[in-house]
């Protein structure tokens, strides 16, 4: 009797201690049972800053008269290594429009005191005189800020001179007046400032129309606007066309 009330008591207490498991099961995790990692947002992705835009470095602008282009570009291209050796690479290559005679030449520039050493010296005067270069060239050493070289079809090219009072005033004015020079038939190509002074400013323009670019830079409108601008001097001006763009 007293092992059928011992067997009793032990089924009972086993149906207890299922029906207790039971109800927990559904609030308590398995042991083998994986780990949930918390889930954490990403931080948002931010553009990556723009790298700073390159130094458009800086140009030599020779501008002389020659007795005969043909037998002077023989010359100058005969003397290519010597210019190299000073830090020049042919860049832009000119002929006046109204004077064919008038050659201009743009030289990019590596090193302005090894180009400064070479314009000084006696060896370039004589190389020039016996390529028959006629009277004094000017010799402009220009830190360039702008430079567009998108492939235009106009060979035709206006260069411009002038001091100005302060560059950046200047050059606001100028900006706000793009319009303008689009309808006197002028595309803005380059434009900088002398190296070491930026009062003296240098302009390149491409031209679409000779005509109404001549009638625009003898206007009073231009005067006005250049007066509003700062301009201190009457702008030196030469039309030329490209000859060689290297």
């Amino acid at each position: 009797m007293k092992q059928r009330i011992f067997l009793a008591t032990k089924v009972i207490a086993t149906f207890l201690a299922l029906f207790l498991f039971s109800c927990n099961s559904g609030n308590e995790k398995k042991a083998d049972e994986p780990a949930i990692e918390p889930t954490t947002a990403k931080p948002a992705e931010t553009a990556p800053t723009p790298a700073p835009s390159p130094k458009l470095g800086n140009i030599l602008i020779i501008q002389h008269k020659v007795a005969n282009f043909t037998k002077w570009k023989v010359a100058y291209d005969s003397h290519d290594s010597i210019r190299h050796a000073h830090g020049l690479t042919n860049y832009i290559l000119g002929r006046g429009t109204d004077n064919p005679n008038i050659v201009v030449i743009f030289l990019k520039m590596a090193d302005v005191d090894k180009a400064k050493e070479l314009v000084a010296s006696p060896e370039l005067k004589e190389r020039m005189k016996k390529a028959g270069v006629l009277g004094m060239p000017t010799f402009t050493f220009l830190d360039v800020q702008m430079n567009d070289t998108s492939t235009i079809p106009q060979t035709a090219r206006v260069m411009m001179n002038h001091k100005v009072k302060d560059f950046d005033a200047w050059k606001k004015e100028f900006d706000s007046h793009k319009q303008v020079r689009i309808d006197a038939g002028m595309i803005d190509r380059g434009l900088g400032y002398n190296i070491g002074d930026n009062h003296m400013v240098g302009i390149v323009e491409a031209v679409t129309d000779i005509k109404k670019a001549k009638a625009f830079l003898r206007s009073k409108d231009l005067k006005d606007k250049m007066a509003a601008a700062g301009v201190e001097s009457p702008p030196t001006i030469l039309f030329y066309n490209i000859v060689n763009k290297y």
